[in-house]
């Protein structure tokens, strides 16, 4: 027995360990959203009045999608109004907006740009107006929402729930692998988690798209203009005792883009996001949640100290491999509960989205993307990032859906 074999199994256990919890912590919220409700039993007669914010920036193409498809809804039109914003916009996103129906706002501010100044100004510009609206939804001018969507909505405020998160799912994920295996990733991400937590009484938290608030949490919590503003206000909200809830059977899906060039600045915004979130909020929420007792911060903690999936496979792997070289049983042992449990974890997912076999099939690209997120990873902890937003290119053809 070396210095070095006792170095390389310490560090495996070290870093296995750590890999070992989040897995664990994975598996609770997998076995326990095979316990979750998947359906909203919806009223009779549904009687929410619904103001729609829709925030978009050169968004002339495929605003047209998302504007047909809410003014064909399974909800009484007279019920709900559509606002969009025209942020800074250069095309005929204003004129398109009116042409389907909606209430367009223009905004020109080259200072204060960006998705959460544009939703915080719309807010004004609506309450200014005085009418009235007992709920806001939050779309994204890329997506298109279930036809029952409002009817789930309603049915949820009617009984209580203050803040809901629809299903965010990627649109056409039997496209691009690039996409199918971004649809891997929400599926356990947006769908898996948050059923998980509504059955062990966390809080699902809100994805950025298919967001809907009672009228009243927007008037008293001001919406933020953070690179992540719907993590940001999320925090605020458990903070304050609100609870986010999860409405499966509420689906928006959303484009993504279908090549790993032009989701780059996508993702590196997410992820310069989140750490600033986890520096921001984290320690904040496990003070609070020790002092409450409360499980829905610390969980809330617990999901914002989580690294990015690719890292945890990186990881596992890097484990397995030191395992195999030291030739321990016990390391091995470790390694194949690591991995063996996230398989257990994807899977799982996919099964109870009732996921195409076209997204199984992206699975095979795994190796390629993991790559890709690792380095993408990698250029935030070294400081290579875009300090400004920029705005995520676009398919050159719409999805239908």
């Amino acid at each position: 027995m070396t210095l070095a074999w006792l170095v390389l199994i310490t560090v495996c256990w070290i870093v296995g360990g750590a890999l070992a919890l989040i897995v664990a912590y994975l598996l609770l919220l997998t076995i326990a959203a095979f316990f979750a409700r998947r359906t909203t039993p919806l009223r009779d007669q549904p009687g929410t009045r619904f103001t729609i914010m829709i925030p978009a920036h050169n968004e002339e193409r495929l605003l047209p999608d998302l504007l047909t498809n809410l003014n064909q809804l399974d909800y009484p039109r007279h019920l709900y109004q559509i606002h969009v914003v025209a942020d800074n916009c250069t095309d005929r996103t204003a004129a398109v907006a009116t042409a389907h129906g909606a209430i367009a706002h223009e905004r020109f501010d080259p200072v204060l740009r960006g998705k959460g100044y544009a939703l915080e100004w719309l807010l004004q510009q609506i309450w200014a107006r005085n009418e009235p609206g007992d709920a806001f939804v939050i779309l994204d001018a890329d997506s298109v929402v279930s036809t029952n969507f409002l009817r789930v909505m309603d049915a949820r405020l009617a009984r209580g729930e203050r803040v809901i998160q629809a299903y965010y799912a990627v649109r056409q994920p039997e496209g691009a692998w690039s996409a199918g295996i971004r649809a891997v990733a929400l599926i356990v991400l947006h769908y898996l988690r948050p059923l998980g937590r509504m059955v062990l009484g966390g809080s699902t938290g809100l994805k950025g798209n298919g967001m809907v608030f009672a009228a009243d949490i927007l008037r008293r919590h001001r919406w933020t203009a953070s690179l992540t503003e719907d993590i940001e206000y999320h925090m605020t909200l458990i903070l304050a005792g609100e609870r986010a809830m999860f409405a499966p059977d509420a689906i928006v899906w959303a484009e993504m883009p279908d090549n790993l060039r032009s989701a780059q600045s996508q993702n590196e915004r997410w992820e310069r996001g989140r750490l600033e979130m986890v520096r921001r909020y984290v320690p904040q929420l496990l003070r609070e949640g020790w002092r409450r007792r409360s499980f829905l911060l610390i969980d809330a903690a617990i999901e914002q100290l989580i690294p990015p999936f690719s890292v945890v496979t990186g990881a596992s792997a890097l484990v397995a491999l030191a395992a195999l070289i030291a030739r321990d049983p016990a390391t091995l042992a470790l390694a194949g509960f690591i991995i063996g449990g996230q398989i257990i974890y994807i899977l799982s997912g996919l099964f109870l989205v009732g996921a195409p076999w076209s997204v199984y099939r992206s699975l095979l690209f795994t190796p390629f993307y993991l790559v890709w997120k690792l380095w993408l990873y990698a250029r935030l902890l070294l400081g290579i990032k875009p300090r400004d937003w920029i705005r995520t290119a676009r398919n050159r053809a719409p999805g239908r859906r």
